[in-house]
């Protein structure tokens, strides 16, 4: 082809990839690229509108192809490490990122993407340094300060990524993503009411946004004044809007007696609370009756994973791919059962893959206190305490299957100090804790614990949480608890601990644990009890208020279960008025929870293979769920 007739193809398909069209794009990119197959512009561009339509290993090709025509590209250099990052090559991608600055050490977003790589590989402080640079070079680009605060965020500098993302808005006022990440930081800064207000105000925006639609959902769980029925009628238009025409999987071979391959996604597959419940599950399952598949979908892989990776026939981390790809790997294993752990929590929300029923049998368990939303997930696992047969199964779009006296399994961790002595026999009165999620500390919450404090003369109040190591948090938090008439005084607050081992030491520190409401702890109740510490709970009227009561009647102590406020604080008193008995107690927890189906861990496992067994027999037409 002569050179003008060369460029004016190579003209017409730049205009059409400017207008957007880019089937149009693609296909003059592809005749240019066959007259001259050498010429730079014909491969990179087709590279990149490759990249753009989602084709990543033919976009990698290319791009890879293009840089080595023109090395001295720093966008051609940055758009192969997104190919490589989009084709699961994040190793691969930060050399090309990092010569993309080089080149062009102005190139703004060449830094913002060699961010994202580090943060990717676990690296925060080098991808801090990085974004930095990028807000420094253009102070006004709204996606640059977005970007950085959501680093910041995962840094757990919530202040500073709120910052960031007001920076955002006040260079942009219409970027709309910036309304998304404020909500993200007003989330893990605890300040609920106004984070669902952002929420809403990016859903106003961006009404289809799935991920911003979860987080919104997982917030109203901690919620006081909003009824189960109007949580679940918000779960429901949440599986309404990602309805859409799907090619369920197909049963593959209907036989119910034979060996099922069962994959588990989730983001959690590393050290996480999560990893103590699940852990043992797996580790237990006959692998002569089920085939496991690990699908993990988070950027940090530790010791929690190499421990988790063994017992797997096939694992995967599927972070940062997109759920097309997701769906055509999963589809490509064929497992027979499909478990979600997230549901409306996580780093990347999967439940639009879930609505695609990439597998036959698909069972939400163990991540999210609610139901899904998901028509297309049929079973959830549960117990006959946390959600009673009844008004429960109304209030969840899945069948629950009641598999267990609890749903839980807890498994210690391994390096766990010996129960201290009661702190209240050195004499210097009861001390209560909570180290649950800061979130969960309601307006209900702040209630019931001024009752008790003020039913227990001297006693304090220790709570432990993210974020208390910053003033503005510590003086918000101060002034919550003083307008529930609760002295500062009578108040120690402590930032989370790096190690799981100081952290279970410091309930040294705490006589009886309180509980908080309507969103019970689930590891927190747990390891308050291994350590010896007797939990005080409040019943309510759904799966998240009732968590702690199922672990309390697992462990054998029914009888720290209140069914209101006046009982909340009259248990709280009645173990408080007597350390020697208190001490007792905090003797015999341990023992008493290693006995207890809270730790059967052979069994819990045999009765979750079960329970998946079942629900593949009623998929195969064999069986009616006996688990309901």
């Amino acid at each position: 082809m002569p050179p003008a007739q060369l460029q004016q193809l190579l003209q017409r398909a730049i205009a059409h990839h400017r207008a957007g069209r880019l089937n149009e794009a693609a296909i003059a990119y592809a005749q240019a690229l066959r007259a001259a197959p050498r010429n730079f512009d014909a491969c990179h561009l087709s590279g990149l509108v490759a990249l753009q339509q989602g084709r990543n290993p033919e976009a990698r090709d290319l791009l890879a192809k293009a840089r080595q025509l023109d090395p001295r590209s720093p966008a051609c250099a940055m758009r192969l490490g997104l190919a490589l990052m989009a084709t699961g090559q994040s190793a691969q991608a930060g050399p090309h990122f990092l010569a993309a600055v080089q080149l062009n050490p102005e190139f703004v977003e060449g830094w913002d993407n060699l961010a994202y790589c580090h943060k990717a590989a676990d690296r925060l402080p080098d991808a801090i340094v990085c974004h930095e640079r990028a807000v420094a070079l253009n102070p006004k680009g709204a996606a640059s300060w977005y970007n950085f605060g959501l680093t910041l965020s995962l840094a757990g500098r919530i202040s500073d990524a709120l910052a960031c993302h007001d920076r955002a808005l006040t260079a942009d006022s219409a970027y709309a993503k910036a309304h998304f990440g404020r909500a993200q930081a007003l989330q893990q800064s605890h300040r609920l009411t106004e984070a669902i207000a952002a929420y809403d105000v990016f859903l106003r925006h961006s009404p289809n946004h799935h991920e911003a639609q979860s987080y919104r959902l997982f917030a109203l769980n901690y919620l006081d004044g909003i009824s189960a029925g109007e949580l679940f009628r918000e779960h429901v238009a949440y599986g309404h809007r990602l309805a859409g025409p799907v090619a369920p999987a197909p049963v593959r071979d209907p036989d119910p007696a034979r060996r099922l391959r069962v994959a588990v996604l989730s983001p959690d597959l590393r050290a996480h609370s999560c990893a103590y419940f699940l852990e043992p599950l797996l580790r237990h399952l006959d692998p002569a009756r089920f085939e496991l598949y690990l699908y993990h979908d988070h950027f940090r892989e530790d010791a929690v994973s190499r421990r988790l990776r063994p017992l797997a026939a096939v694992w995967r981390n599927f972070v940062g791919q997109p759920t097309p790809a997701l769906e055509a790997a999963i589809r490509a294993d064929a497992p027979d059962i499909l478990v979600d752990l997230a549901g409306h929590t996580g780093l990347t929300n999967r439940l639009p893959l879930f609505a695609r029923q990439p597998a036959p049998v698909q069972v939400s368990y163990l991540g999210y206190p609610n139901t899904t939303g998901v028509p297309a997930i049929g079973w959830r696992f549960t117990d006959a305490i946390a959600d009673p047969p009844g008004e429960a199964d109304t209030l969840a779009t899945e069948q629950l299957v009641r598999f267990a006296p609890t749903a839980w399994c807890y498994a210690p961790p391994d390096k766990t100090p010996e129960v201290a002595p009661l702190p209240a026999a050195s004499g210097r009165g009861i001390t209560f804790g909570c180290f649950n999620n800061l979130a969960k500390i309601s307006a209900t919450t702040l209630e019931l614990w001024a009752g008790v404090l003020r039913a227990v003369p001297h006693s304090r109040l220790l709570l432990k949480g993210r974020g208390l190591s910053d003033a503005l948090v510590r003086d918000r938090y101060l002034a919550r608890f003083t307008a529930a008439g609760i002295a500062p005084d009578r108040l120690e607050l402590a930032e989370r601990t790096a190690r799981t081992e100081d952290h279970l030491a410091l309930y040294g520190q705490v006589d009886i644990a309180l509980d908080t409401f309507p969103y019970h702890g689930t590891t927190t109740t747990c390891e308050a009890l291994w350590m010896g510490v007797p939990v005080v709970t409040l019943l309510g009227d759904r799966h998240a208020a009732r968590v702690s009561a199922s672990l309390l009647t697992a462990a054998g102590h029914p009888e720290w279960i209140a069914n209101d406020a006046a009982g909340y604080a009259a248990i709280a008193v009645n173990l408080a008025s007597d350390p020697v008995r208190l001490a007792a107690i905090r003797a015999a927890l341990r023992a008493e929870l290693q006995a207890s189906s809270l730790l059967d861990h052979t069994g819990q496992a045999e009765r979750f293979g079960r329970a998946l067994r079942e629900c593949w027999a009623v998929a195969c037409g064999k069986s009616e769920l006996a688990m309901a």
